[in-house]
């Protein structure tokens, strides 16, 4: 069967792209492909404008993978067992609990938002499947960076622009870093306010059979200031190894 060269070209871009966290330019594609330049040019310039790719300007255009390619994954990750899996017992505790409960994955340094399970009456909350926020002030994103392999975390955390959304939201990468600390200790991470002043939330990490952090999973409440936020870590970080341990995982968190 004959292969349209293009299209060949555009899969093989796509590919290497998603396999540098870091990025690549359009000098890396030409060279590690064997690109004529203006080709790969049009390609990757097709890409962006499509959402496919992320360009970061600087003194060379930088691609990195972008949240379309994201989302078409999504369609056949919703196909996958897992997500088969982790349904029911999320479903479930959303009820159980009476609260909002979330599963994300990371997107760059941003986590995408997977599936949502609501009790009977929910609570109305801006994230919605397929929709991204920043992980440095979000519960799901604080415990997949806390969690990640070294390298990757710092790529991801150099990719950062600290943004405030509240006073509470996290400054700078030092407060981050030791918050990640703090989140490794006890297991789980707080949204405390950062996002959405009337929304606390609190997050704990998915893991896969080979102990590399999947995702995290997050139950989302309107604040009250006498709301046991450490039972709730408690909670959700036991349910986050329960789901882990049917995704494969026979570590400790």
């Amino acid at each position: 069967m004959k292969l349209n060269r293009t299209t060949q070209r555009t899969v093989e871009i796509l590919k290497l792209i998603s396999r540098s966290p870091e990025g690549a330019t359009l000098d890396d594609l030409c060279e590690k492909l064997d690109l004529p330049k203006t080709s790969a040019y049009d390609i990757v310039t097709t890409l962006a404008e499509m959402g496919m790719v992320n360009v970061k300007r600087g003194q060379k255009q930088n691609y990195t993978i972008g949240l379309m390619s994201y989302r078409i994954g999504v369609n056949y990750t919703n196909n996958l067992n897992f997500i088969g899996t982790i349904e029911p017992i999320l479903k479930a505790f959303a009820k159980e609990v009476g609260k909002t409960i979330f599963f994300g994955v990371p997107s760059d340094h941003h986590v995408v938002y997977i599936c949502k399970f609501e009790p009977e009456n929910p609570i109305i909350t801006t994230a919605t499947v397929g929709s991204r926020n920043p992980m440095y002030c979000t519960s799901l994103g604080k415990v997949i960076l806390a969690y990640s392999e070294e390298e990757k975390r710092e790529q991801m955390i150099g990719r950062i622009k600290f943004t405030p959304f509240t006073e509470r939201t996290i400054k700078d990468r030092d407060q981050l870093l030791q918050e990640l600390e703090e989140v490794k200790e006890r297991g789980y991470a707080f949204d405390a306010r950062e996002m959405e002043e009337h929304m606390q939330c609190v997050g704990a990490p998915i893991f896969d059979r080979d102990g590399n952090v999947l995702g995290a999973i997050s139950m989302s409440t309107l604040y009250k200031p006498a709301e046991d936020y450490v039972a709730l870590g408690n909670m959700i970080s036991e349910k986050a190894m329960e789901v882990s341990r049917l995704l494969g995982y026979l570590g400790k968190i």
